[in-house]
């Protein structure tokens, strides 16, 4: 999450509930609808127009900052050796697999 408490001065919850939810919002693509109710199931009783908010003004930093951790499977295929081999998958076996 965030390290820079500054940028949460002046906002009712502390920064990590903040960050939590705008995690939630970019990580798993939820609605601000559904990040309420898990807040709320944990005990944090916030409104959804307020994660809204917390999305927008915080939202591209981490946006940018899972970009950057992310590691992308299916980017990269490869070309392997063709031969008979039963261990293997079919995949293998015609010389193709993904990394990952």
């Amino acid at each position: 999450m965030m390290k820079n408490h500054t940028d949460y001065r002046g906002f009712r919850y502390p920064p990590e509930i903040i960050g939590y939810a705008v995690w939630l919002y970019y990580r798993f693509t939820l609605s601000f609808r559904d990040i309420e109710d898990l807040l709320a199931e944990r005990g944090v009783t916030v409104s959804y127009e307020a994660i809204r908010l917390w999305c927008i003004r915080f939202g591209l930093n981490y946006a940018r900052q899972l970009r950057k951790k992310s590691h992308r499977f299916g980017d990269h295929w490869y070309l392997g050796v063709l031969g008979p081999n039963r261990r293997k998958s079919a995949l293998v076996d015609l010389g193709l697999w993904q990394s990952g």
